[in-house]
Parts: C-alpha cells; structure tokens; sequence
C-alpha cells in the first residue's frame, strides 16, 4: 500500500516529457521573435542616426554657403572651420571616410571658384528597411 502511494505522488510531483517538450518549444518561439524585434529596432536606430547625421551634414554644407558665399572643397573643411566638431561616423559603414560628396556645378560667372561639395550621401551599399537605397537619401 505504501508503495502504491508513493509511486503516484512521484508521477504527480514531476513533468512528462511532452510537457517539457512544449515549454522548450514555446521558449524558443518566444526567443525567435524577440531576436527578430531586436535586430530591427537596431536597424532603426542606425537609419535614424544616419537621417540625422545627413541633415546635419547638409545643413552645415549650406551655412559654410550662406557665410562665406562658396561651398567647402572637403567635409574636413566644415570641422576646420567650425561647422561641425567632427565629421560623423556612418552609423551603417561604421566609418566616417565612406561618405560620397557631390560636387557643385561650376559657377559660370566666376570659373575661377573650385566648385566644392555642394551634397553628401551615404557610401553604404545595400537598402533601408522600407526598401529605399542608403546611397540615395
């Protein structure tokens, strides 16, 4: 008789491994879609920075414009002169070297005039989360 009771609390006390099996199971899916929302929430975070750092950059190119009536020959130029602290680092490259600047088009009243960066764009290849590509924002 003991031992009749005894064997039933340790089946009662304890889990099947179905049981197991589904909380593994629900564990994992849970995980799987946390990574997910982790990985993009990063991505989203690195395309704000570089929105942001692309706004400041040109803004910073048309004040150069506005002061000094010609636009900088380099990016390095907009820190040489007090417009930016440093030139950012492309959240998406990890560098700040990979930025493509435009050129402006020759002044045809002053050919004198080096042209100067009149744009800049991100280097880095691939796309943005809503499809859109880095290099053309």
């Amino acid at each position: 008789m003991h031992l009749l009771l005894r064997d039933r609390r340790s089946r009662e006390l304890g889990f099947t491994l179905i049981e197991l099996l589904i909380v593994v199971s629900l564990i994992v899916v849970l995980a799987t879609i946390s990574l997910a929302t982790y990985h993009n929430s990063v991505q989203r975070g690195r395309e704000a920075v570089l929105k942001e750092d692309l706004y400041r950059m040109r803004d910073a190119i048309d004040q150069h414009f506005a002061d000094k009536g010609k636009y900088p020959t380099t990016l390095e130029d907009l820190v040489s002169a007090g417009y930016l602290r440093a030139v950012p680092v492309d959240p998406i490259t990890q560098s700040a070297t990979t930025w493509q600047t435009i050129q402006a088009e020759p002044d045809p009243t002053n050919p004198t005039t080096e042209p100067g960066v009149y744009n800049v764009k991100s280097g880095a290849e691939g796309e943005a989360l809503d499809g859109s590509k880095f290099s053309e924002w």
